[in-house]
């Protein structure tokens, strides 16, 4: 009987309801919120209204804001232009309907998107900050998504030095295949490499502390060089052709505390190694020092597969630089690479060193057209040397790469076995 009673009760409480003059429909909320012409700091946004209702309120902000407490614009159509925001950053909307003074509809799901990243710009700016090469905080170097982080199986030797290298291509564009050496860079391009030292080997957490970065950038099919010399704060890197000494100090793997005189070069010491007959040129990225897996992937294969590297369909057809440090190899690729990438762009025909040294280390060059064994003793003195204009390489360097020496003599002591 009770619930009898209070079925009744409800029946009449929604008849009554559906009888009141003063009820009105409910207003529902906006649905399919879509975006359209992301730029760097725009976007369109535009919604579907249930209602027909014509004023709409839409508030947005940085990912995470709470509402109230961001941007509101007041349309009257199911569309909205989201100007002056930020780059690189995701975005949060809510859209509600206004179905009229005293009828407000819920809000709307959240919708989230990113605008887009800041291009980079092949110009020696004031800043490297200006140049757009990362992303976030520049002191993290987090590579801009316009760039393509790559890595050399055999690296130039630089004081113990860390590199991180980045290449950046214009929009739309793509390295060409041009043989196991250099590929055809596109105008426009940039080539930064930054050096630094973790602060204690031992301990990354301790971060690390970022001293220079190279910029190659081609403009009107001639490549352009420029250093960046980064701040004590971190936080950014100023223009620098003059060259400077930076006192640097980190503790190595073994826990011993190391001091050097760090020398970022001048722009007259850039052209003496990159240049070849007079022509400034890259040194590292040729495909076959990119030839190997980096994370679980040949970097070849990712550039092709991310429509970066055109005219090669097969790494494997591209001839490999051995690791110098892979003892399973012969010494001799071990050593002739290492002389590749430390030594070769000078001793080289066209290089710096063309017309003072009958040497000729490109990996390719067959060994008895190196003179290697002719200048074995030369080779051997003037590694283990730091005296200014004798010591190898003659510029680049503060140090002796204990490793790469012990490697070299091994090797030239071999040939005369």
């Amino acid at each position: 009987m009770k619930k009898l009673s209070l079925l009744a009760l409800i029946v009449l409480t929604v008849f009554a309801c559906n009888n009141d003059d003063d009820t009105v429909d409910a207003c529902n909320k906006a649905t399919n919120i879509q975006v359209s012409d992301i730029t760097t700091n725009s976007a369109t946004i535009t919604w579907t209204d249930p209602n027909n209702a014509g004023s709409y309120f839409v508030e947005y902000g940085e990912s995470g804001f709470a509402i109230g407490s961001g941007t509101t614009l007041i349309e009257t159509a199911a569309t909205a232009d989201l100007m002056n925001l930020d780059p690189e950053t995701t975005y949060d909307v809510y859209v509600q309907v206004v179905c009229s003074s005293d009828n407000l509809s819920m809000y709307s799901d959240v919708f989230s998107f990113t605008t887009d990243v800041l291009p980079v710009i092949p110009e020696f700016r004031p800043t490297l900050s200006e140049l757009n090469l990362f992303s976030g905080n520049l002191n993290d170097l987090t590579p801009s998504p316009n760039t393509f982080e790559y890595d050399l199986i055999t690296p130039l030797f630089t004081d113990y030095a860390h590199k991180q290298r980045l290449i950046a291509l214009p929009q739309g564009e793509q390295m060409m295949y041009n043989g196991d050496g250099l590929p055809m860079f596109p105008d426009n391009t940039v080539i930064a490499k930054t050096f630094y030292y973790n602060n204690n080997e031992t301990d990354l957490s301790q971060g690390k502390n970022i001293i220079e970065t190279r910029i190659l950038i081609k403009l009107n099919g001639d490549w352009e060089t420029g250093n960046y010399i980064w701040n004590e704060a971190q936080t950014d890197a100023t223009f620098d052709t003059d060259g400077a000494v930076v006192p640097v100090t980190w503790i190595n793997d073994s826990g011993e505390s190391q001091n050097i005189d760090y020398e970022v070069p001048s722009s007259t010491d850039c052209f003496t190694c990159h240049s070849n007959n007079s022509q400034r040129t890259p040194i590292g990225p040729k495909l076959r020092t990119l030839n190997f897996d980096v994370n679980g992937s040949n970097q070849l294969q990712t550039l092709i597969d991310h429509g970066l590297l055109s005219g090669l369909t097969d790494p494997n057809t591209v001839e490999d630089l051995p690791n110098w440090e892979d003892v399973s190899l012969g010494l001799d690729r071990r050593a002739r690479a290492y002389m590749d990438v430390n030594c070769a762009h000078c001793h080289t025909e066209g290089g710096f060193c063309q017309d003072e040294s009958i040497l000729r280390l490109d990996y390719e060059t067959p060994f008895e057209e190196t003179n290697i064994y002719i200048r074995r003793n030369s080779i051997e003195a003037r590694i283990q040397n730091l005296i200014p204009q004798y010591g190898m390489p003659l510029i680049g360097t503060t140090i002796l790469h204990d490793e790469g020496i012990d490697l070299l003599l091994d090797y030239l002591q071999s040939l005369e076995d």
